[in-house]
């Protein structure tokens, strides 16, 4: 069976969700967001639930609430696209064809990647914040520590909001000093870039936090293997050389991460782009090559750190754009490179890291030039409105 539509979009995450209602605002019909999952999540909310500051019901709820009222959902997964065509392949063998096409299907979790990991993952005395099955699990291991060593690691290469590999570690070592058992628990952090986030200010934050619990801070580092039977970690430099065997009690990896293999597998990504990213012009956000497909979010060859507040901003250029083309008009705005990280750096305080694809600090509110240091407005605002305004403007493309 085959349907068209007059705009596709491919993934039913903040991505797909928060694009296709700002086109459904801007007057454009027929538009439909394929994603097979019954439940959509707010990721930012697993960090807080891995380190006890909220609960995992909070983070999930179904998908036919948080659709866009007016966009259509085909509740299927995509398995191929012929750009060739305009045509999108599903698993049900269906053909879906489109006037034009918006790729954001995610990225997706490769634990295959480091050896003995995917094996490791099913131990008991290893989790995940990143992924929603797991995260109850981290969260009861950090809670339940009293003594040991705990290793928190951070992925090499492109991953989603990469920064937010470091956010239980400081919920729990927050958690742990006010247990009294902080001086027994040595944890580690393994970090892949030079510093631990890479711009001088935000680094000061956290390297004041890092030194205030006592973390032992891996910079320029990566997981080379795991074995959770043995509960060990290899670790070593990310240019090669030798490497170092942690004995570990816990370990809260956050895994490799590349584009899903269908996605890798179309004539979408660059020819010379291994990753497997879609080949978009990283400031319209439109295809090099194919002028009806467009793509934002994570899957996207954009040049910009992967994370919600970059959603947003790429959300509304490129509906702009698509309307643009649609009117018969050259696409006239441009993503900026903006996106954000706010550091969970207490269980009360946050660190509120807004930069642009260049490593340069830019904030919301300009005239704020403190922003981005230790602030317990920053928790409020990150813990308990954003959530509000993710599930009832962003995913409806309000905000």
């Amino acid at each position: 069976m085959t349907h068209h539509h007059r705009v596709v979009v491919i993934g039913g995450g903040n991505a797909g969700l928060s694009a296709a209602g700002r086109l459904l605002r801007r007057g454009v019909e027929d538009v439909v967001v394929i994603e097979p999952r019954e439940e959509h999540r707010f990721q930012p909310l697993f960090s807080h639930v891995a380190g006890g500051r909220a609960r995992l019901h909070e983070a999930v709820r179904p998908q036919a609430e948080a659709m866009p009222k007016g966009v259509g959902w085909i509740r299927d997964a995509v398995v191929d696209v012929e750009p060739e065509s305009s045509t999108v392949v599903l698993a049900s063998g269906d053909r879906v064809g489109y006037d034009h096409l918006v790729v954001c299907p995610g990225i997706r979790l490769d634990w295959d990647r480091i050896p003995g990991l995917a094996a490791a993952i099913r131990t008991p005395s290893v989790a995940s914040h990143y992924e929603v099955e797991l995260v109850p699990k981290a969260s009861r291991l950090l809670r339940d520590l009293r003594r040991g060593t705990v290793v928190f690691t951070q992925p090499s290469g492109p991953a989603k909001c990469a920064g937010a590999a470091q956010k239980p570690m400081y919920l729990a070592c927050d958690h742990w000093r006010a247990k009294g058992v902080l001086g027994d628990i040595r944890v580690v952090m393994v970090v892949p870039d030079a510093t631990v986030f890479g711009i001088p200010e935000i680094d000061r934050e956290l390297e004041r936090k890092i030194e205030e619990y006592g973390i032992e801070l891996r910079c320029g580092s990566e997981v080379r293997a795991v074995d959770g039977e043995a509960r060990t970690v290899e670790i070593g430099s990310i240019t090669g050389g030798t490497s170092e065997v942690l004995p570990f009690d816990v370990l809260n990896v956050v895994p490799p991460q590349s584009p899903p293999d269908w996605l890798q597998a179309t004539s979408l990504p660059a020819a010379d782009d291994a990753g497997g990213y879609v080949e978009v012009d990283p400031e319209t956000l439109r295809h090099a090559r194919y002028p009806n497909v467009w793509s934002l979010g994570d899957a996207a060859a954009t040049r910009n750190s992967k994370s919600g507040g970059a959603l947003r901003k790429q959300s509304k250029v490129l509906a702009e754009n698509l309307v643009a083309v649609l009117d018969g008009r050259e696409p006239a705005r441009r993503y900026d490179g903006y996106s954000v990280c706010p550091f969970t750096v207490s269980r009360s305080t946050v660190v509120f890291a807004e930069f642009d694809d260049r490593g340069e600090l830019r904030p919301t509110i300009p005239v704020w030039k403190t922003l981005s240091k230790e602030r317990r407005l920053s928790w409020l605002f990150d813990r308990h409105i954003l959530p509000w305004v993710y599930w009832h403007m962003i995913l409806k493309g309000r905000a």
